[in-house]
């Protein structure tokens, strides 16, 4: 006798549920990362990064709300008790914690309060000559012809005067040199750079499929800059904006040190380095601990952008 139960297991029509294949019951793979997104996941397991703006931010808060930092003004000067008088590292964050310097004021104040013009030079700096370098980069490699050669050339120029001494030249010229005149100054000769590198990825960005489809559905020139080009052109200009944000600080304590940058009363590291220049042998933490605070600070900057173009660049992966 046939068994009856053979026969329906193999003749039987198979079920719905039989015939389902087999699926993954995993999570569904997620949405595609955008360049930003994807920097922003390996920014924050930078350790680089993240020591940079931890750094930045206490510069930061600093340089706006000096008062949290100290009750101490950066300008009193007690020249015959405070004359030199050395480190009281016993009393932290007091105003004789970190000495006093030859006109007998706080040296701790002068760090605090001198943040400000430091990190103020170097930022409205960097934000002029970003803007500046990306608007002539972007035209020039956009247009091309006639347009591209002028500009060239009119960047080569600038390019070529030696960016601290063409400084000297144009802050000898003023009687006054107020932070708005020393920002100025460093504007006008530091947007080389960046207009080459916005430059270089306008000419390789405007040959790309979704420019021509613009083109040809007929959108206007601004709206081909400003909606398709620049999102795409503007990745390589941050990394040169933000490396280079240090470098102004640099040189504006520079300028400040040989005497032709900033001037009292600012208060300023560079003003204060150059102060206690003579004092090397007789009291050398004058001169060494605002020192340090600018190489810090230039420091955090450069490990800022440094990580920065580690995210950005796909090369560096």
């Amino acid at each position: 006798m046939p068994d009856t139960t053979a026969l329906k297991s193999t003749d039987a029509p198979a079920t719905a549920v039989d015939a389902a294949p087999a699926t993954d019951t995993g999570p569904a793979p997620g949405k595609p990362r955008s360049l930003w997104s994807d920097a922003w996941h390996d920014l924050r397991r930078n350790p680089l990064f993240l020591i940079s703006m931890v750094l930045i931010l206490l510069l930061a808060v600093m340089a706006i709300f000096p008062s949290l930092f100290t009750s101490a003004s950066p300008r009193d000067a007690n020249l015959a008790e405070h004359y030199l008088q050395h480190p009281n590292w016993g009393h932290f964050f007091a105003p004789d914690w970190l000495g006093y310097d030859v006109q007998g004021r706080s040296i701790y104040a002068r760090l605090i309060y001198g943040a400000r013009a430091s990190i103020m030079v170097g930022v409205i700096v960097t934000i002029a000559v970003t803007v500046t370098g990306l608007v002539i980069g972007m035209i020039a490699g956009y247009f091309g012809g006639w347009v591209d050669t002028i500009l060239s050339r009119i960047t080569d120029v600038f390019f070529g005067v030696p960016f601290i001494v063409g400084a000297m030249v144009i802050l000898t010229s003023f009687e006054e040199r107020s932070v708005w005149v020393v920002i100025l100054s460093m504007a006008f000769l530091g947007w080389t750079q960046i207009a080459r590198v916005a430059r270089g990825s306008v000419i390789t960005i405007k040959q790309a499929d979704y420019v021509v489809a613009a083109k040809a559905l007929g959108a206007s020139t601004t709206r081909i800059l400003t909606r398709h080009i620049l999102p795409n052109a503007i990745a390589p200009v941050i990394v040169v904006a933000t490396i280079a944000l240090g470098g102004y600080i640099a040189a504006e304590a520079t300028l400040s040190f040989l005497g032709i940058g900033l001037a009292e009363p600012t208060v300023s590291w560079g003003i204060d380095v150059s102060a206690a220049k003579d004092q090397l042998r007789n009291a050398p933490f004058v001169l060494v601990i605002p020192s340090v605070m600018v190489s810090v600070t230039v420091l955090s900057f450069l490990m800022f952008g440094d990580a920065v173009r580690n995210a950005l660049d796909p090369k560096m992966r």
